[in-house]
């Protein structure tokens, strides 16, 4: 494929909201993105400058916007007052410039042929993962990789981070699962759309699982499987969760404390060891309680009890916890405590409300029941969400970026009334 090809690719399926430049940039920031986010941002900063121009209304029109307006002056006036000093205003990073993003990228999936062509983006994007994952585990592969004179590095942690449990680009296994659990149903829908044209696509599927179950993530084993009848839709769930149910049977036979111990052995004879020692915790059972994310909860929620208007500010939990607990943790391990502890339960409240109202609002005009690729939009939403409930991924920058654009596709579904219409597009073959 030549250049002009290439380019005329890129140009297709522009929607009529965004500049011929902008769609160009964003679709080659999606590409980058889990690669590298120093190589991703550029490009995505100029889509994002080009996409602020393209609404047909001012940003306040959007009552969203005017949340996200005032949860940004929530955690502005927590800053001065943080427990964390310093550290308060840094991390206002993980949040304040997503608040613009939601708003100048949404003119690039404002219709279901462009998310389509994102969610093949993110797809695209996730083979470098597959790809370092592969070979870290089964051939020995090891960094750090350098490129650009040593801007830009790839730590590759030989035989995985934590050792045995599959990273590949990313620094821990644990975000490597979120990336692959969100795009795991997006590619699903491109499988079972094109499976018959491109056999190939069978092979990516099998080898993401594979990827996904390497990961030793408990959260990605449970992604994996709600992704399925998600994106089939209800119209499969009566022989489908059936079908689901008799193969969990197994599992929860195998972990679950109480089952006559013939039956758990001979399900612990089917199932794989390393699902059900992982699930029944039987690896981590002596851990003290300050090491468990029960522990961590607890603490968090007294944190929030004793701060609950404004919080303790960014990263201030990893700053109290060794001296509450003894044991030293970066996070609560869960986002509406961690927002809480940071910037206190309003702007926490507020967050959790946009989140849920637009999983609903898409729900009632009925977008995750639209086509297979809508329906993998939705799933993948959903699936980020649920994995902040134990977890905090979003402090990896890719996958925050790849979360905010998610949510930024899901309103412009919502809304697509509210984008202005470019020029037609000329290709360079009909030059």
């Amino acid at each position: 494929m030549g250049f002009a090809a290439i380019t005329n690719w890129l140009r297709c399926q522009r929607p009529a909201a965004a500049t011929a430049s902008g769609w160009i940039a964003f679709q080659l920031g999606v590409l980058l993105l889990a690669s590298s986010l120093l190589l991703a941002v550029p490009p995505l900063f100029w889509a994002l400058l080009q996409g602020s121009r393209c609404h047909r209304r001012p940003w306040w029109s959007d009552k969203l916007n005017r949340v996200f307006a005032l949860i940004a002056g929530l955690m502005l006036l927590s800053a001065p007052w943080a427990h964390s000093g310093w550290l308060a205003w840094v991390g206002l990073g993980n949040w304040l410039p997503f608040f613009w993003g939601f708003w100048g990228f949404q003119p690039y999936m404002a219709t279901a042929a462009a998310r389509r062509r994102v969610a093949l983006l993110f797809i695209a994007s996730t083979m470098p993962v597959l790809i370092t994952g592969i070979g870290q585990l089964l051939f020995g592969w090891s960094g750090p990789w350098q490129a650009l004179g040593g801007l830009l590095i790839w730590h590759m942690a030989p035989g995985g981070m934590p050792l045995g449990r599959l990273s590949g680009l990313f620094d821990y296994a644990n975000i490597t699962s979120a990336w692959l659990s969100f795009s795991w149903p997006l590619l699903l829908a491109a499988a079972l759309e094109s499976w018959r044209r491109f056999p190939w696509l069978l092979l990516l599927v099998v080898s993401h699982v594979g990827c996904l179950y390497l990961t030793d993530s408990r959260n990605g084993w449970g992604a994996a499987v709600l992704a399925v009848p998600l994106l089939l839709g209800p119209g499969r769930w009566l022989w489908l969760m059936p079908l689901l149910l008799l193969l969990l049977l197994p599992v929860l036979f195998a972990v679950l404390p109480g089952v006559p111990e013939l039956l758990q052995n001979g399900c612990r004879f089917l199932v794989p060891e390393a699902i059900w020692v992982r699930l029944s915790d039987i690896a981590f059972s002596d851990r003290p309680m300050a090491s468990t994310r029960l522990g961590q909860w607890q603490v968090a929620a007294g944190l929030v009890a004793e701060r609950p208007w404004l919080g303790w500010g960014a990263a201030a939990f990893s700053l109290i916890y060794p001296i509450r607990a003894g044991v030293w943790h970066g996070h609560p391990h869960n986002l509406p405590l961690d927002l809480a502890i940071s910037h206190g339960m309003p702007a926490a409240l507020l967050m959790i409300a946009v989140v849920l109202w637009l999983l609903l609002r898409a729900t009632c005009l009925g977008i995750n029941q639209a086509g297979l690729f809508e329906r993998a939009w939705w799933a993948a939403v959903l699936i980020l969400v649920l994995l902040h409930a134990t977890d905090l991924p979003l402090y990896d920058g890719r996958v925050n970026v790849a979360g905010w654009l998610l949510l930024a596709g899901l309103r412009a579904a919502c809304w697509p009334q509210g984008f202005k219409q470019q020029q037609p597009l000329v290709l360079l073959d009909d030059v």
